[in-house]
């Protein structure tokens, strides 16, 4: 069953991030289903966060999706190559988002095989968000998405792990945001092996 439209209008975007571990995120693209469950993810807190595209406020053609109310996707190209799925959080305005970072696959495996051009399943087939959109099919041309639609959506099949099981870490490639560098908003399973690298 998907995740209510109400479940993304959470304002603490830590607590949302962590609590998506485990949940299922799918995609149907070109009438095919794949995904899997969320392994690691990391939070940008809006205009407070030195680590987001919205901080300060800053509100332009691309991030504009992120100001809207939660429930939304929000997929941008990193580095001119990657692209990368956030999940919008939150209310209207607060520009709140999470990056979905690794998944471990669970349905349409063939399928993801195809789009990252692999012969044989391996732990970097959805390991770091450049992969997980790709092996979802997950483009710009599907940004400000909603996750009620029926081409990408976010289940609870009621996987769950133990605190302990999760890591609260610094966030990955952020060192340009100072101290927020260093704030615990990446969370991930421990020994999962799809989980992005560093995971120790």
């Amino acid at each position: 069953m998907k995740l209510p439209h109400d479940y993304y209008h959470n304002n603490d975007v830590v607590a949302l991030s962590k609590d998506l571990i485990g949940k299922y995120l799918f995609t149907c693209i070109d009438g095919v289903v794949t995904g899997g469950y969320i392994v690691e993810t990391e939070a940008y807190n809006g205009a407070v966060d030195k680590a987001s595209h919205a901080y300060g406020n800053k509100k332009t053609n691309r991030t504009e999706v992120m100001f809207r109310q939660g429930g939304t996707i929000y997929v941008y190209l990193c580095y001119g190559i990657h692209e990368m799925l956030n999940i919008v959080t939150s209310d209207d305005g607060h520009a709140q988002a999470i990056l979905i970072r690794a998944i471990n696959p669970t349905d349409g495996i063939d399928v993801m095989l195809y789009r990252r051009n692999m012969l044989v399943l391996k732990s970097n087939i959805t390991m770091g968000p450049g992969s997980v959109a790709k092996a979802l099919g997950i483009s710009r041309n599907i940004n400000a998405f909603s996750l009620q639609s029926d081409t990408i959506w976010i289940e609870d099949r009621g996987l769950t792990f133990p605190g302990e099981s999760i890591a609260t870490v610094p966030r990955v490639g952020v060192s340009y945001a100072a101290e927020d560098a260093l704030l615990p908003y990446r969370f991930y399973v421990k020994g999962n092996p799809y989980v992005s690298k560093p995971n120790k």
